[in-house]
């Protein structure tokens, strides 16, 4: 049953299987309280989500980059991302060959403030660039990490014209030498 203080609004994109989710949270003189997840509100949409792990990325520096990153069969995961502190801009990227939408990109911006969701489908990749100090992302995956299975996008890649606010400054090794798609 879903609360009657609590809302979550789902918005599917482009990309089949993208969710903008804007949660409406419960204010009181207290504060807010906002759902992030509900499987009933997931099961009322005919999303399929299940949590298998949870992590948060800790960014300590502005124009951090991370991504763009993915897993594919049998590790492909669903995920949804939350910034909850600080700001990011984030690209998700459809790499299922099967789709329509397949190698077409969309950009969003979460904030602490605006507390937008984001639902990644299973085969997509996704790569964010943080705007302000001290930014946390939280995860759910709906599939456990193994590494044997992750793929990789370079962040620049030419096949794509992305629309990063800014260059990046800080990249790790792995992301930044990552093979152009061909």
């Amino acid at each position: 049953m879903t609360h009657k203080f609590f809302k979550m609004i789902f918005e599917e994109q482009k990309i089949k299987g993208l969710f903008l989710i804007k949660p409406e949270p419960f204010k009181d003189n207290r504060g807010l309280l906002r759902r992030i997840y509900c499987l009933n509100e997931f099961k009322n949409k005919k999303l399929k989500f299940r949590i298998k792990q949870t992590n948060i990325s800790e960014n300590k520096k502005i124009h951090t980059l991370r991504g763009f990153h993915y897993q594919v069969y049998p590790y492909g995961e669903d995920k949804i991302i939350s910034c909850i502190q600080g700001q990011i801009h984030n690209i998700v990227i459809d790499m299922r060959k099967k789709s329509k939408t397949f190698m077409k990109w969309k950009s969003f911006n979460l904030s602490e403030n605006n507390r937008l969701l984001l639902k990644v489908p299973k085969g997509c990749a996704n790569a964010y660039l943080t705007l302000k100090k001290k930014t946390w992302i939280l995860y759910f995956h709906s599939q456990f990490y193994n590494g044997k299975f992750e793929k990789g996008i370079k962040y620049n890649d030419p096949k794509f014209s992305f629309d990063w606010p800014c260059k990046p400054k800080i990249i790790s090794k792995k992301d930044n030498t990552i093979k152009l798609l061909q």
